[in-house]
């Protein structure tokens, strides 16, 4: 942070909706709803598989982290963004927007981590099932988890060490409703090219790689589901595989769309909108996708409430 001066930008303004001043209070409504509803689907996500023994097993393990990341992740961005839609004076100081921008990289790659080792977990019990307790112990399971954490941390702090050591005396306008990396390196006088060549090489680690073992895992997925000779099993197989397809296709699909193609392509509302699917509309889908077309969750959500009403009665 050497050679600040008074030039240098304190502050930043989160522009966020500020094109539709007219909607504001709507908007408001309608992101506070959202974000309550993301709140209460991964909280009793979280909480039916802690309560009930049934789902005390690798694959809910995982699923209850996903939650509680879907949890974290909203809530770095989201009380922010509802906070200027009130606010005529739409700020946020360089150190938080810094820290904001921490857990944003954070929890988004630690999703990125945890999709993938869903995605080898169902490989494992699918295509070898009879290895799968001896595969996926629960000292395994934690290291993976652990590992997601860890290394996206690191990531993230990379990161933020090479932002703030940048200085930001050009304009403090960001086109957006939080402080993402891409956009605080368009707004810095000094020179971004170390940024620019850890995102590119590490963008292939925690997206590109991930979703590769996603593809491949589904890939032998499939063929042994093709082979299968139940059709009752084959649908068993199907129905658990394809909420975690459709958790993935919306995760990577608006991620991969964002950050992965030419930056002359996508207007500001194009990247405004990606952004809220992956940050916003994933974390409240999540769950209620799961717990749809998850037969086990639906039954432990109904012992749940129902041994609530039990106890209050």
């Amino acid at each position: 942070m050497e050679g600040r001066n008074e030039t240098d930008v304190i502050e930043f303004i989160l522009l966020g909706f500020s094109d539709l001043p007219q909607h504001q209070a709507l908007l408001f409504i309608l992101f506070l709803t959202l974000y309550t509803a993301t709140l209460s689907g991964n909280i009793a996500m979280i909480t039916v598989i802690s309560a009930d023994s049934h789902l005390h097993r690798p694959m809910y393990f995982f699923l209850g982290n996903l939650s509680l990341v879907d949890l974290l992740f909203i809530s770095t961005t989201v009380p922010k963004m509802l906070n200027n839609f009130l606010s005529e004076r739409k700020s946020i100081s360089f150190s938080n927007c810094l820290l904001q921008m921490y857990f944003v990289i954070l929890f988004g790659t630690a999703e990125s981590f945890l999709l993938a080792v869903m995605a080898y977990d169902r490989y494992v019990a699918i295509c070898n099932p009879l290895r799968y307790a001896i595969v996926m112990t629960r000292r395994f399971c934690l290291q993976l988890v652990m590992t997601s954490w860890i290394a996206a941390s690191l990531h993230s702090l990379l990161h933020a060490l090479l932002t703030a050591r940048l200085l930001f005396c050009r304009s403090n306008t960001i086109h957006h409703f939080f402080c993402e990396l891409a956009k605080l390196l368009k707004l810095s006088c000094s020179d971004t090219s170390i940024n620019e060549l850890v995102i590119f090489i590490e963008g292939s680690f925690v997206v590109i790689q991930p979703f590769i073992l996603i593809a491949v895992s589904y890939l032998r997925i499939a063929s042994a589901i093709f082979r299968m000779t139940s059709t009752q099993g084959r649908s068993k197989v199907f129905s658990t595989c394809s909420s975690h397809l459709a958790v993935v296709a919306l995760f990577y699909g608006t991620v991969i769309s964002l950050y992965f193609r030419p930056s002359a392509e996508g207007s500001l509302e194009q990247d405004r909108a990606a952004s809220v699917m992956y940050s916003i509309v994933a974390p409240l889908l999540n769950p209620f996708i799961y717990s749809l077309r998850n037969h086990e969750v639906k039954g432990a959500l109904r012992r749940l409430f129902s041994f609530k009403a039990l106890h209050i009665t």
